[in-house]
């Protein structure tokens, strides 16, 4: 690195550069006050925390790599995963997100997100097939109902229609995670703090934001009242609130991620009604939650 000669001459360098701008003798400044007001206002625009993942600031490349993670999270990169109704849900799970769409009548306590989606896409200029415009509820009443429709024009044309708006999907997604994490730290209490510095942490990294992004897609925000059992909620908040103090770094900061959402998941599980039969399908939650750390 370059120093002057001279030690007791001061160098300013333009953003860290290695060349002097200007040379400033060592004697106290003639105006304590107008230096004081410069340092405010170069603290004003200091970073209080790591930039968010925001889907605006991300090129359609990285959009694209993380979509097919969350597409591969979700259905194992398939097309025909791309549609899908579970045993024991009362919704078709659609898209890379699995993004719920209730036919009509009651709804169950699950936020309904793919008239979400339906919405993001139409007020961005995105093209919506017609029939799905038009439709007020999902189509198929029930999954028997789902199946039995599964080759017919529609449904292929709205596979072909989401395997093609993988990076919209990815986009929207990442919109409800921006738009979520200051309500998080408002909800989360006592514990704001904590939820706040996790969040910096995560998004020093690939991997953190990767985490927050799939998770918050895979279980919701956990602001949602009616999505609890037994009072305790399984969304992403839950998570960076049950996230171990001693995570102190970006690089353990995804590791202790995967971990709480473990704990989590498994807890939801145990306070689960038992005729949804949760337990089937706690391994493979688990599993996604491994890819986390890796």
């Amino acid at each position: 690195m370059f120093k002057p000669q001279n030690p007791n001459i001061r160098f300013i360098y333009p953003g860290g550069s290695m060349f002097p701008l200007r040379r400033i003798a060592p004697v106290a400044p003639r105006h304590p006050f107008w230096w004081g007001c410069l340092l405010l206002i170069c603290l004003a625009f200091l970073p209080t925390s790591a930039p968010a993942a925001r889907s605006g600031d991300l090129p359609d490349a990285e959009l694209e790599r993380i979509g097919r993670r969350i597409w591969q999270n979700e259905c194992n990169g398939s097309v025909d995963g791309l549609t899908s109704w579970n045993t024991g849900e009362d919704f078709a799970s659609l898209g890379i997100g699995h993004f719920i769409w209730y036919p009509a009548g009651p709804k169950g306590p699950f936020e309904e997100s793919f008239p979400m989606f339906v919405s993001y896409m139409q007020k961005n200029g995105g093209k919506v097939p017609a029939w799905i415009s038009a439709a007020p509820h999902c189509p198929w009443p029930t999954k028997a109902a789902f199946q039995k429709d599964r080759n017919s024009d529609r449904a292929k044309e709205l596979r072909i229609w989401l395997a093609a708006t993988v990076k919209e999907q990815t986009r929207f997604i990442i919109q409800r995670l921006d738009q979520s994490t200051a309500r998080m730290e408002a909800a989360a209490g006592k514990d704001a703090a904590k939820v706040r510095g996790n969040i910096a942490l995560l998004r020093l990294t690939a991997a953190g934001n990767f985490a927050m992004i799939d998770y918050v897609n895979f279980k919701g925000d956990g602001l949602n009242e009616s999505e609890r059992y037994k009072g305790e909620g399984w969304g992403l908040l839950q998570v960076l609130i049950t996230m171990r103090e001693n995570a102190s770094s970006a690089q353990q900061a995804p590791r202790a991620f995967a971990d709480a959402a473990k704990i989590v998941l498994t807890r939801r599980v145990k306070n689960s009604p038992p005729e949804r039969k949760e337990q089937r399908w706690l391994q493979g939650w688990l599993n996604r939650c491994e890819t986390y750390a890796r």
